[in-house]
């Protein structure tokens, strides 16, 4: 058994060790396991060939149980010891005894370890911007994950399938995702954000809808060091007749505390709040034809109008865009809109385990980009995802002075794969392809069935 895990961990560190460097070797999940003080038995899938295994699940297209044991088969199979059975069932029990804790803890590892990548020359006005947004994820429809994350109210009992809502925080510069959190569906979008301004550092900027434009969050937000720009709630009326005019469309103004407690704040919360705050207020128009917005006004507390012009910041919300194509990249390229697990502990370790590899993705790509000069959020995440697991059977095989060369080889290609840049593109949002001709399942399964056998 000893020898097996031994020859496992040399294969993954072969591929995930070279590539992802500093940050996800054996030395980084020991330590994690050891701060956690996790004790695990000295079996084939202990926490280190479970993670890497489930890692390599989920960047793969065929993300299915059988198809990762299949790898494993595959890694052992060259080397004269006894391979493990197809059985799924010992690495979806191993998967199931890893710790929430620990795939969090990773993720978190990641995170940070990409930011530290990020120089002075990548900042905005010296400053480093976050993206903040919600989404959400659905999953089968078991009884646990209906209990904990229900479907939507609207559908029958049997028809839809459990919902959770997500936040994140995106890093404008690296694309990478810095924070989590996972809550049910009816969470509003402000709720998850005031559970992730803890991961906010002193000086960050944090850009954002108007979902997240609140009296108190921004108060909350300035006591940390950090500044906001968000686009204006749409309960608050747009005047240019009110305020200091600072510049064209551009003016500071007075916002008083509301009158009344909002949702989700205490009471001793809101007697805390200061009585009124300024902020600057950045109102213009959109004309590209196809865009659904022509009026934005944004609300930020970046008051210098010297170091933070009026089009420094208007260029800056219209970046806010990235953390769309930032979640349409972990839903639709690596597939974790429909999340596999069947219990709700399963399904957080699966998402924290897709946000880890959409990270280490994310650091191959900055690699690629500041070796050989092309902007690392200009190339491609799905191209590095199959330039990646294109190499991995040479990385496997080649000796330690080759494996360098084929790394080096891969960060190349990666950098080829640059996506172009069509700023202000506008498509028509219709659909070609027609779909199925199925009607909308509107009743329970079981249901029917029984129609069909009493027909």
């Amino acid at each position: 058994m000893t020898l097996r895990v031994q020859i496992l961990k040399d294969k993954f560190n072969s591929y995930l060790g070279l590539p992802f460097k500093e940050l996800l070797p054996e030395s980084v999940i020991r330590q994690a396991i050891s701060e956690l003080k996790i004790k695990y038995k000295k079996r084939l899938f202990d926490p280190f060939v479970t993670l890497w295994a489930f890692l390599s699940q989920v960047l793969d297209t065929d993300k299915t149980c059988h198809n990762a044991v299949s790898k494993i088969i595959a890694h052992l199979a060259e080397s004269k010891v006894e391979v493990p059975s197809t059985d799924t069932s010992g690495y979806c029990q191993a998967r199931a005894r890893l710790p929430e804790k620990l795939l969090e803890k990773l993720f978190n590892s990641s995170a940070r370890n990409l930011e530290e990548k990020v120089t002075k020359e990548h900042l905005w006005c010296g400053r480093n911007v976050l993206v903040i947004d919600g989404s959400t994820v659905s999953m089968p429809d078991t009884i646990e994950n209906q209990k904990e994350y229900p479907q939507p109210s609207s559908q029958k009992g049997g028809c839809g399938f459990p919902i959770a809502k997500i936040g994140v925080i995106f890093s404008l510069v690296t694309g990478g995702a810095v924070a989590l959190c996972i809550d049910v569906l009816n969470t509003h979008d402000i709720k998850l954000a005031r559970r992730l301004y803890s991961f906010l550092k002193p000086n960050d900027v944090l850009l954002g809808d108007r979902a997240f434009c609140a009296y108190a969050d921004m108060v909350a937000i300035t006591k940390l060091g950090c500044d906001v720009v968000f686009r204006k709630h749409q309960s608050r009326t747009t005047t240019m007749r009110k305020g200091k005019v600072v510049g064209d469309c551009d003016k500071l103004v007075t916002w008083y505390k509301p009158k009344r407690c909002p949702q989700g704040l205490s009471l001793d919360e809101f007697d805390a709040l200061p009585s009124a705050i300024i902020v600057r207020e950045i109102y213009y128009y959109i004309v590209i034809p196809g865009f659904r917005t022509q009026q934005v006004s944004l609300i930020t507390t970046l008051l210098d109008t010297t170091t933070y012009p009026t089009l420094k910041i208007v260029g800056l919300y219209g970046k806010r865009w990235d953390i769309e194509l930032d979640l349409r990249h972990l839903k639709t390229t690596l597939g974790m809109d429909v999340l596999r697990c069947k219990t709700p502990s399963m399904v957080r370790k699966e998402i924290y385990v897709y946000l880890l590899a959409y990270n280490l993705l994310r650091s191959l790509m900055w690699s690629a980009g500041t070796t050989y000069g092309n902007p690392p959020l200009r190339l491609s995440l799905q191209g590095t995802r199959h330039h990646l697991n294109n190499f991995i059977p040479k990385l496997l095989a080649a000796t330690s002075t080759k494996r360098l060369q084929i790394y080096w080889t891969l960060l190349k290609v990666i950098a080829h794969k640059a996506v172009s840049d069509r700023p202000g593109r506008s498509e028509p949002r219709v659909r070609k392809r027609c779909p199925k001709a199925y009607p909308l399942m509107t009743k329970p399964r079981h249901e029917l069935r029984n129609l069909l056998q009493t027909a």
